[in-house]
């Protein structure tokens, strides 16, 4: 196949959209996909067109890039939102058309792209990754849901299928309006994340005995991921348990007030690859509050890491976790309840107990290739579906 695939988010940036794009990517490159990346250069990159990666007399996609001018996302300067006309993308797509366009974000870039593939008759697909119309009420911009969740709705519209990666998620949408949608799931790298990347050296540095209880959190320190009450957890339950720790992994526009408000909690940065597999595995229980994830592909990381888990009963973590089980759950939006749950899990978060191996073993079930092949299987349907109308539309332009 050749697939345009459409991200405003990709590595170096680190966060779950990114990781999961360069992945997909990687995959489809992999299985012999010529797959022509479009996406906002960051900062410290230069421009790049498509032939920029071109060998000379090649008229098919090939394994580059197209960097697109972008600007920093509001309240998000780290991130970038991208940009290119749809008649720039047209004009580029007569001379080679893929025969899929990808959107794996809903930016401008997104809406521009879609709307010129369909206009070229070219198959379109995308991913429904991030809850945006949820974040508004984090900003004091609640007033702004409606107006995201109808240009969500509108996007998606241009779109042949889009990807979801629960089924409560895909009924949840539905009941909004939204059509076409299939379920794919996600993956974690078993092998990187594993009880195995353990280092007491880290737990020594964080302070923790052997004995010792470590709460974990990873992801971005923003508003929208409800990080503090992950904090109120450890500040309420560290009263009645003394030998307890909590360690938080990550960065964001949060993290000099959380860190000032919370000072005998480790606020360790950015973490990345292997050292962030050694924090997860070094850790006891993963305490993941966000009721704005999607999925939550750090909650998938910790289950492989052999964390005791305590999460809502929402996104991946409700998909996945069965309570009191392989892991803790507690009601959507309660938080005296999340922090009951988490009271729970203290008593499952000794190593090597049950809790721990079956949340190992969950994860274990839930491996990226059979995903990635599901996702790839879904683009091939549709571009042996839409090869006729391609050719249709080819025909008329030669009249």
């Amino acid at each position: 196949m050749h697939i345009a695939y459409i991200t405003e988010t990709y590595p170096p940036e680190i966060n779950g959209v990114s990781l999961t794009t360069a992945r997909t990517v990687q995959h489809l490159r992999q299985a012999g996909h010529a797959v022509q990346l479009i996406r906002p250069r960051q900062p410290h990159e230069a421009a790049l067109t498509f032939d920029d990666t071109e060998q000379p007399g090649d008229h098919t996609f090939d394994n580059g890039e197209w960097r697109t001018a972008g600007a920093p996302i509001p309240m998000y300067p780290g991130l970038r939102f991208g940009w290119a006309t749809v008649g720039a993308l047209r004009e580029r797509w007569l001379q080679r058309p893929p025969q899929l366009v990808h959107a794996a974000t809903p930016g401008p870039l997104a809406w521009a792209a879609l709307r010129a593939a369909r206009a070229l008759g070219i198959a379109t697909t995308c991913d429904f990754r991030t809850n945006f119309h949820a974040y508004s009420r984090h900003y004091r911009l609640g007033w702004l849901q409606p107006a995201v969740l109808a240009y969500l709705r509108q996007l998606h519209a241009m779109a042949s299928r889009s990807f979801v990666p629960t089924r409560a998620l895909a009924l949840e949408l539905a009941a909004r309006g939204f059509e076409r949608l299939r379920v794919v799931g996600r993956g974690v790298d078993a092998g990187m994340f594993t009880p195995a990347q353990r280092d007491d050296g880290l737990r020594d540095a964080w302070g923790a005995g052997p004995g010792d209880t470590v709460l974990l959190h990873v992801g971005r320190l923003a508003a929208e991921k409800n990080v503090a009450l992950a904090l109120d957890t450890f500040e309420h339950l560290r009263r009645s348990h003394a030998r307890l720790h909590m360690v938080v992994a990550g960065d964001g526009p949060l993290r000099n007030k959380l860190a000032a408000a919370h000072p005998d909690v480790h606020f360790v940065g950015l973490q990345r690859a292997g050292a962030l597999a050694r924090c997860y595995a070094s850790a006891d229980v993963f305490l993941f509050p966000s009721l704005t994830d999607t999925f939550g592909n750090v909650a998938l990381e910790a289950l492989a890491s052999g964390l005791v888990l305590v999460a809502f009963d929402s996104a991946g973590a409700g998909a996945l976790v069965h309570h009191d089980y392989n892991g803790f759950l507690a009601e959507p939006d309660d938080p005296a309840a999340f922090i009951a749950v988490a009271e729970q899990a203290l008593a499952a978060a000794g190593r090597g107990s049950i809790v721990r191996q079956r949340a190992r073993a969950l994860a274990l079930r839930s491996d990226w290739d059979t995903a990635l092949l599901a996702f790839e299987h879904q683009l091939a349907e549709l571009v042996d579906a839409a090869t006729p109308r391609r050719e249709q539309v080819d025909d008329a332009a030669l009249v």
